[in-house]
């Protein structure tokens, strides 16, 4: 079995030093904030060139928080992508706001810039683009609106742990970026995790006291905040790992161009048999980086008109992979009463029926990076 990611590699690389901080957690006898969370928190500040980090429960709950710290509230707008995991939508729902879609630029999958101005209106509040896949949305036109109309900019980091834009770090160049730690990411804790990074002292500060029952000080409670506290043991996990994250990116960006490289040539040999054979062939489109993105492939999208015949095929092959994600939002039942039909946004509804995410991750061993691309081919074939 090649699996989709392989999620025991990095506990097994770093043994020793997630054991040791794990014990030393564990027999400090400081399980809920503490100096572990704190020292996360000034780390990854410093890692993603921001002044202020706050560790929360979760991804959703750092959206959610910040958009809460924003004043984000009852009939106001948040702008979204149509092309998104639902996490991006909820946190705007649970302000009890209205999170209005926009459509992805077709080649990067990330929300279109061109087309946000025109989804804003006078309840428009925030503007809130995603970094899908590990590559960074298009940030300077997205910050340009949001300047001349007003509106906040808050970023979901969820997949874009270290990736940069026009070569530098994600994590402030809007007001806020709101992160997750599931275990999962690039960088992944052993359990749920998230984290807003920040320039604003004041958002940072509103956050803290939200995550802490809306209390600064112990059974004083100024505000009806929520219990969402980065664990110490995760926090532990997290620097280590926050250490290396860097070099496992770096082999993220190998096993992505060792994909590209390979299915460029296997869909340019295809393509000539099939116009010898006189045959039409569907195209497998592979992922589009921008010369300004410097991405860490998350996950390596392609995609197919044939997408469940190819799933299938690799299946059969004990190759692991998932779909990345079969229903948008706006199609979800959860949003059932926003009326939203099929085909209102084609191009997140043509992605959701195409893309299909191939194996990833720093562990991929190279055996079976070539036995994946080996079985694509087959299918192109």
């Amino acid at each position: 079995m090649i699996p989709f990611l392989d999620l025991k590699g990095p506990y097994l690389e770093l043994k020793q030093e997630l054991d040791e901080a794990i014990a030393r957690v564990v027999s400090s006898g400081w399980f809920v904030g503490g100096p572990e969370v704190e020292a996360l928190e000034a780390d990854y500040a410093k890692y993603c060139g921001a002044t202020h980090c706050v560790g929360v429960a979760n991804g959703l709950d750092a959206l959610h928080l910040a958009l809460r710290a924003m004043d984000v509230g009852p009939g106001d707008e948040v702008i979204v992508p149509s092309n998104t995991y639902i996490a991006t939508w909820l946190a705007v729902s649970q302000c009890e706001a209205t999170p209005v879609p926009v459509e992805p630029d077709a080649r990067t999958c990330n929300v279109d810039a061109a087309l946000i101005e025109a989804a804003i209106t006078s309840r428009t509040k925030v503007i809130l683009p995603v970094h899908l896949y590990g590559q960074p949305a298009d940030m300077d036109p997205i910050l340009a609106i949001a300047r001349k109309h007003g509106l906040r900019v808050l970023e979901d980091g969820a997949q874009a742990h270290g990736a940069r834009y026009k070569g530098q770090r994600l994590g402030a160049h809007g007001d806020a970026v709101a992160w997750s730690f599931y275990p999962g990411k690039n960088l992944g804790a052993m359990g749920d995790g998230g984290a807003v990074t920040t320039n604003d002292a004041q958002l940072a500060d509103r956050i803290r006291v939200l995550r802490n029952y809306g209390s600064r000080v112990k059974y004083v409670n100024e505000v009806q905040g929520t219990n969402s506290r980065l664990d110490p043991l995760q926090a532990a996990i997290l620097r280590v790992k926050l250490a290396h994250l860097d070099e496992w990116n770096a082999r993220r960006k190998a096993i992505a161009a060792r994909y590209t490289a390979q299915l460029t040539s296997v869909i340019a040999f295809s393509a000539v048999i099939a116009s010898e054979a006189r045959q039409s062939m569907p195209p497998l489109i592979l992922p589009h980086v921008p010369e300004w993105a410097d991405p860490v492939w998350h996950l390596y999208v392609v995609q197919h008109p044939q997408r469940d015949a190819l799933q299938k095929q690799l299946e059969a092959a004990s190759i692991g992979t998932l779909i990345h994600y079969p229903i948008p939002p706006h199609l979800q039942h959860a949003y059932a009463a926003a009326g939203f039909l099929s085909g209102r946004f084609p191009r997140a509804e043509q992605i959701a029926n195409q893309c299909l995410s191939l194996p990833m991750g720093p562990h991929l061993a190279a055996q079976d990076l070539e036995e994946v691309i080996s079985h694509v081919a087959a299918f192109l074939r």
